[in-house]
């Protein structure tokens, strides 16, 4: 009886040993009698003891491998160190298992050696400026090589790249004249736009000043012509005015019908206007002597002293 309890109790501490729960994302390779009978998923599942046993725990997680950096050689003979950083993932827990003895270290060569093929086929600028050409050959490459593996190579960075220290003080030299160069450059193009800008101002300014000068030449003319104008029609005016007072005059004296001595005495006050000038000799008609005896006659409505003019003297 104690002994079919005692077995029983062993069977049953077998049977809870054996037990395994495969969490999420996990995979175990199961062997029976040394070779691979199965694969358990998430689960709860149950060994037999002494005969099944679990050969590997496969993560199927994305795993990130971050390698040593590894000296390589440009075609141009440059040397350098180049470290990657290797993004996989296990898709076949099997062949993982049974594919590659150590696959961490077979991922590291591989990449190291196709590393070194990318780049002996490039020079060194053009390693430099072709980081995403690099990076998808390798991915394919690897991918490739380590699908037999059960390995899925998702992505392949380049995380750095340090050429010698001399390159570098080369590079950066050369930088520093690149940036020299383009600050001259567009210095000089700044200096131009300004020139251009300030010319185009000086000219516009010239245009606008001749304009200026043109339209005040315009107005200036036109208001002289206007003066001019209203000046002659004033002048117009006022000849007509006098002459229009003049035939009144002369017709209202035909009116009065004047007699001979007052016309004798207008003849006198004409003359007398005339000596007043500035002429050194005074013509005076002939028939002026006719009128010489009514002088005496006429000074007293004369209030001016005539002057003394020569009579022409008959033969």
């Amino acid at each position: 009886m104690w002994i079919l309890i005692v077995l029983a109790i062993i069977v049953l501490l077998l049977v809870v040993v054996n037990i395994r729960v495969v969490s999420q994302s996990n995979a175990y390779v199961i062997e029976r009698l040394g070779a691979y009978i199965t694969t358990w998923n998430v689960g709860l599942h149950v060994k037999i003891p002494f005969v099944e046993r679990v050969a590997k725990m496969v993560s199927l997680k994305e795993q990130v491998v971050d390698f040593a950096p590894q000296p390589v050689i440009t075609e141009d003979n440059v040397t350098m160190q180049i470290d990657t950083v290797v993004y996989f993932q296990i898709t076949d827990p099997k062949m993982y298992a049974y594919g590659v003895n150590n696959p961490m270290s077979a991922i590291e060569n591989l990449t190291a050696t196709t590393l070194r093929n990318i780049i002996g086929d490039l020079e060194l600028d053009e390693t430099l400026t072709s980081r995403d050409t690099i990076n998808t050959k390798m991915r394919a490459i690897l991918d490739e090589a380590t699908d037999p593996w059960g390995i899925k190579i998702n992505r392949v960075e380049l995380k750095n790249i340090l050429p010698p220290r001399e390159i570098q003080d080369a590079m950066e030299r050369q930088m520093k004249a690149e940036r020299e160069r383009r600050e001259a450059i567009l210095r000089a193009e700044g200096e131009k736009k300004s020139a251009v800008l300030v010319a185009e101002g000086q000219k516009q300014s010239t245009i606008l000043a001749a304009e200026a000068q043109k339209q005040s030449a315009i107005l200036r003319a036109e208001a002289q012509k206007e003066a001019a104008i209203r000046e002659a029609e004033g002048e117009s005016e006022a000849i007509l005015k006098l002459q229009k007072a003049t035939a009144e005059g002369l017709k209202m004296l035909n009116d009065a019908n004047p007699s001979k001595p007052v016309i004798a005495i207008k003849s006198l006050e004409a003359l007398q206007r005339v000596a007043d000038g500035k002429a050194t000799k005074i013509i005076i008609p002939s028939e002026i002597q006719s009128i010489a005896g009514l002088a005496v006659s006429v000074a007293e409505l004369v209030d001016k002293k005539l002057p003394e003019v020569a009579l022409p003297v008959k033969e």
